[in-house]
């Protein structure tokens, strides 16, 4: 090949990228965010058959959520960012009211009431909040000088603890932690002083002893105390704890390989295809394994944070910074409890738990971020 055809060759793979590029803006769809997800939801897949003993079903059944998930980021990816600001507050009303019919004639399951009997199906409410709460703060913040006053501290706060103390009263404590970490990370970009962070740890680190005693639950305490000492209940609320990371520990570097974990596979795992799935991950694909999967989630919340940095609004670099931590928030939680470092919340690995409602939720929420990613571009027409 001469080096004028291979000129024109590579000017040919040029034109053919920007092509599919263009493809992919007209669609309002952020192309490196979308393949980030699309690797993380395949793997998933695969660890996912492992950890629910080969049954192909659930993965079919994974495979069915995911196309929903992703067909629903598409069209939330659609409307333009004006849309949710102006939709933000009647949304919030809508949830608050939702979630109150939910204490009052809500459908109760193991010792919980989340969700409301519509006849064909039933609803969790608290999913939709978590995308509510930090669009209907990233709102009031947009019309309000920055740094916020400490009045505006103060509504902020309550927009956010009405649903959360509604969320807790189910009981639900794993949604209402990222419900209220969306809300505080919101205020985090805002500008929030230091002075009133540091007041707020110091009311935290205070309420302690009286949320022990008057707020917390019996099997929330009893989760906290077999975190603290697993061994204490070793064949009650301590088993899952020590499973996991028995089959953390014994995966060491390299793992024992793909369908060849002992813990899941033997049932000593329990929940080993949804809250505890990391840890046949990290024994069956080793200590390497745990990073590839880190690295990606890293890429994502790195890409996630990028476009809110090029936000073109105030309201649009809140809503981002929020949605993108709160990922964050999942695999920590996830993460931490699995390896004893948290309490058990309840809390699934993103894009590889196993899970329905949870993960049409998840991709809404970067169906917003896409939204967000590609306003710039609609500006630009």
């Amino acid at each position: 090949m001469s080096n004028s055809d291979f000129v024109r060759q590579m000017g040919a793979n040029d034109s053919s990228f920007s092509a599919n590029t263009g493809l992919l803006r007209r669609l309002h769809i952020d192309g490196q965010l979308l393949i980030l997800l699309l690797i993380v939801s395949f793997g998933g897949l695969f660890v996912l058959y492992s950890g629910s003993g080969g049954e192909i079903a659930n993965v079919k059944r994974q495979a069915v959520f995911f196309g929903v998930a992703y067909f629903g980021m598409f069209v939330v990816a659609q409307f333009k960012l004006s849309f949710y600001r102006q939709i933000a507050p009647f949304a919030y009303v809508g949830c608050i009211a939702l979630l109150v019919a939910v204490l009052l004639i809500g459908v109760g399951a193991k010792g919980a009431q989340r969700w409301l009997d519509l006849g064909v199906t039933r609803f969790q409410p608290s999913e939709v909040v978590k995308l509510v709460v930090p669009m209907t703060l990233a709102w009031y913040f947009s019309t309000r000088p920055l740094p916020p006053k400490f009045s505006h501290v103060i509504v902020s706060l309550i927009i956010l603890m009405l649903p959360t103390l509604l969320i807790a009263k189910q009981p639900d404590l794993g949604t209402s932690i990222l419900i209220a970490s969306s809300g505080l990370f919101i205020l985090f970009f805002a500008g929030l002083s230091w002075r009133y962070i540091a007041a707020a740890v110091a009311i935290v680190a205070a309420s302690a002893y009286p949320a022990w005693h008057f707020v917390l639950h019996d099997y929330q305490k009893q989760r906290i105390l077999t975190m603290l000492n697993p061994e204490s209940d070793r064949l009650g609320a301590g088993w899952n704890i020590i499973q996991s990371k028995t089959a953390i520990g014994s995966g060491g570097w390299y793992g024992k390989g793909w369908l060849e974990g002992t813990q899941s596979h033997l049932s000593f795992l329990p929940e080993s295809h949804t809250d505890f799935i990391i840890a046949v991950l990290a024994e069956e694909f080793g200590l390497r394994g745990v990073l590839l999967l880190m690295g990606l989630y890293m890429l994502i919340i790195l890409k996630g944070m990028h476009i809110g940095y090029m936000a073109q609004d105030t309201f649009g670099r809140l809503l981002a910074g929020s949605i993108t931590l709160t990922f964050f928030v999942y695999m920590l939680v996830n993460m931490g409890m699995v390896s004893g470092l948290l309490p058990v919340v309840g809390v699934p690995l993103p894009l590889v738990s196993q899970g329905g409602t949870a993960l049409v939720t998840l991709m809404a929420g970067f169906g917003i971020l896409m939204a967000i990613s590609t306003d710039k571009k609609r500006l630009l027409r």
